[in-house]
């Protein structure tokens, strides 16, 4: 391996380079999931201990040395049931971002049988339409790559066609299926009344209510695509990756679905009443 250049005794060359820029990547991204949570105090306490007990080990304090020695000797094990979820966080980003998960790579392939998932929007738009009108609240998720049987299974299976009566029916205030997530995959109805995760990021506005936050909750694990009807507002909005695109005029919501969902380029000029809103 080349050296590049000496710092005392330490000869640095390309790979320690590529090292330490992957261990940087690695650490930025880890403090990025553990960010606005409890976890990152719980980190910090863990390597409070650990430069403690490489302190005392130095310093040759055998009893201190022999009982942070046996803390840290569990520490991976501890490490993983308090950071659980974090861990499922970081693994579920790496998945969503990860080329093998992309449609698009396999899609050449001959023996892969390509099917047409597009399905009609305008029940969805037009029931949306109603439900601002209403100011009553709505929670749409579109699958995308998974049937999201386990959120699905949270709520009341349906497997029913599409239909704008049915999604008004559903999200009527005196409907017991209103409160919660409806779910759409493969062309269909799949369940209503469904529990979605609720983002953990501070970064989510104090206007935003909790079916906002349950839809970038959604969002962020999965590539679904949420569409939101806010009670307080009537606004309606769509959630991607964690980007909030609120206050979407009937035109840019079918816009904005047929890119999403469909990869159906959208118009050049769009209405100046959108805004976005990052939650990452």
């Amino acid at each position: 391996m080349i050296q590049l250049f000496t710092i005392g005794f330490l000869e640095i060359n390309w790979l320690d380079i590529v090292d330490i820029l992957l261990v940087t990547i690695l650490l930025y991204q880890l403090y990025k999931v553990l960010t606005g949570s409890v976890a990152l105090k719980i980190f910090i306490g863990f390597l409070s201990i650990y430069m403690l007990y490489l302190v005392v080990k130095a310093l040759g304090m055998e009893l201190l040395t022999i009982i942070l020695g046996q803390f840290m000797g569990v520490g991976v094990l501890a490490a993983i049931i308090l950071f659980q979820q974090e861990i499922r966080r970081f693994l579920l980003m790496i998945g969503k971002t990860t080329a093998f998960n992309n449609e698009k790579l396999f899609k050449g392939f001959p023996w892969r049988k390509v099917e047409d998932g597009r399905f009609n929007l305008t029940p969805f738009i037009e029931a949306a339409k109603s439900l601002a009108g209403k100011n009553t609240g709505a929670l749409i998720v579109f699958a995308r790559s998974s049937e999201l049987k386990f959120y699905a299974e949270s709520g009341d299976i349906l497997d029913a066609a599409i239909s704008k009566r049915l999604l008004l029916s559903i999200f009527n205030k005196t409907s017991p299926l209103h409160d919660g997530a409806v779910i759409v995959a493969n062309n269909r109805i799949s369940a209503a009344r469904c529990i979605l995760p609720v983002t953990e990021s501070n970064n989510v506005p104090a206007s935003m209510g909790l079916r906002h936050r349950a839809a970038i909750g959604l969002s962020e694990v999965t590539d679904s695509i949420v569409m939101v009807v806010s009670e307080e507002t009537g606004q309606i909005s769509l959630v991607k990756d964690g980007r909030v695109y609120r206050n979407l005029a009937a035109a840019d919501l079918r816009s904005k679905l047929n890119h999403f969902l469909f990869d159906i380029e959208p118009k050049a000029v769009a209405t100046t009443s959108e805004k976005t809103i990052s939650a990452a």
